[in-house]
């Protein structure tokens, strides 16, 4: 038992080795900077005190891999990349969580903190669908935490999940909404894609980043 469980592992590791395949078209919009990221959201400026540092990624390490989900997946308007930075620096903490710990849901995570059944589906895209078969089949809690290590296990995975998501899951019409940075399209794109509330901190946090990202000063810090 113990040697199956370590080949699997092992073998998680191995397809962590291998990038994701680049589907989208070459972005249009400015790059996504660590101070664009440190303005927005300042506690990512480090990973100092992080509850779970092994977990953490700091605004450099961010921004490297987010304009890689975007140029992956052809999040080229500037709106979209607004929401999904807010979404993913809001479900993540700040981008100091991978993995649900509140409640510590078993199989939940990325940076937009999926739950297991749409991690599975990333899963099987980044992965393949063999490789996922193989991480189930350590069966219950810890066969959706062995899925959640394929989709979680580097930067480029954890933090292409938004984008993919955004590009395979919502409508074009959540899209576009998104697209044109106005706080009804935001909104659609939480209640009718994501499937959450509404909540307050969720607005503040994604006015701040169309602010930024629009060259707007901030109208008040975090």
């Amino acid at each position: 038992m113990r040697h199956w469980a370590l080949t699997l592992l092992l073998g998680v590791f191995a397809l962590c080795a291998h990038s994701m395949p680049q589907t989208g078209e070459d972005s249009q919009s400015t790059a996504l900077s660590d101070q664009t990221l440190i303005r927005i959201a300042p506690s990512t400026a480090s990973c100092e005190g992080a509850a779970f540092p092994e977990e953490c990624a700091d605004a450099t390490r961010a921004a490297e891999a987010i304009n890689l989900a975007f140029e992956t997946y052809g999040i080229s308007s500037s709106g979209e990349r607004a929401g999904l930075v807010a979404y993913m620096l809001f479900e993540s903490g700040d981008f100091r969580y991978s993995k649900n710990h509140f409640p510590g849901r078993p199989g939940q995570g990325t940076r937009m903190m999926g739950m297991p059944p749409l991690v599975k589906l990333y899963a099987e895209s980044v992965a393949g669908v063999d490789a996922v078969a193989r991480a189930e089949a350590a069966g219950g809690d810890a066969g959706l935490d062995a899925v959640l290590r394929l989709a979680n296990c580097n930067d480029e995975k954890s933090f292409g999940m938004a984008a993919w998501f955004l590009s395979t899951q919502c409508t074009n019409d959540t899209r576009g909404g998104l697209a044109m940075g106005e706080m009804d399209g935001w909104h659609d794109f939480l209640t009718s894609c994501v499937g959450t509330t509404l909540a307050t901190e969720r607005d503040t946090l994604w006015l701040a980043t169309t602010q930024v990202l629009n060259g707007e000063g901030l109208s008040k810090t975090r």
